[in-house]
């Protein structure tokens, strides 16, 4: 997750991964009531907008996307894969914070799978550090920290592997590791995750139906 603003390409956040991760995703938890409550009209009320029918409409504040017409606009040919260093529930509250200025299409919950949707699909999330890479692909966050493999759990892999082949089947993005890709793979980024604990070879598996 990274503050990577609409127009323009800038460097992640400088510092340790983990670190400034986890920096920036408390020092954006303060939210007040009022827009809380705010919030929570918006998710009822939009809830028929999700791109994904299983999951919950949980929508990043308007500061924190860049609102677009994609495919349109861009292609869509890159899906990348993220850790949140914080929980879902704080996950999804820093990104409805406008001062947070990061967001991912999708963030995945660890314990059940439960997936929320922040960003719609044809806007652009602010999650890569890169504005290119932004532009053309689509963001999941995964509840969890790199160090904690047990935040991988059977119920996400197997609920966030249908989300990934569900984007791949809709924008004909082939079901690789070319194409499916981790943020630490995202040139200019600081970032490490998803980690040396993410399984990549049982996910691609499950993207691939195996």
């Amino acid at each position: 997750m990274d503050r990577t603003p609409g127009n323009a390409a800038t460097p992640a956040a400088p510092g340790d991964p983990a670190t400034s991760r986890r920096t920036l995703l408390r020092g954006g938890l303060a939210i007040g009531a009022v827009a809380a409550a705010g919030l929570v009209g918006s998710m009822r009320a939009d809830a028929a907008t999700v791109d994904y029918p299983s999951a919950v409409w949980s929508p990043a504040s308007t500061s924190n996307y860049t609102a677009s017409n994609r495919v349109t606009s861009y292609p869509v040919d890159l899906v990348v894969i993220h850790v949140t260093q914080e929980t879902y529930a704080n996950t999804i509250r820093v990104f409805q914070d406008p001062a947070h200025q990061a967001s991912a299409h999708y963030v995945v919950k660890s314990s059940d799978g439960s997936i929320g949707q922040c960003v719609r699909e044809h806007d652009i999330a602010w999650h890569a550090g890169n504005w290119d890479y932004n532009t053309r692909s689509i963001g999941i966050e995964h509840e969890g920290w790199v160090d904690q493999p047990a935040y991988f759990t059977t119920a996400m892999y197997h609920s966030s592997a249908a989300l990934t082949a569900a984007i791949c089947d809709k924008y004909g993005i082939p079901k690789d590791r070319n194409h499916i890709i981790g943020h630490v793979q995202v040139p200019g980024t600081d970032h490490t995750d998803p980690g040396p604990n993410w399984d990549w070879v049982r996910y691609i598996r499950l993207v691939n139906g195996v």
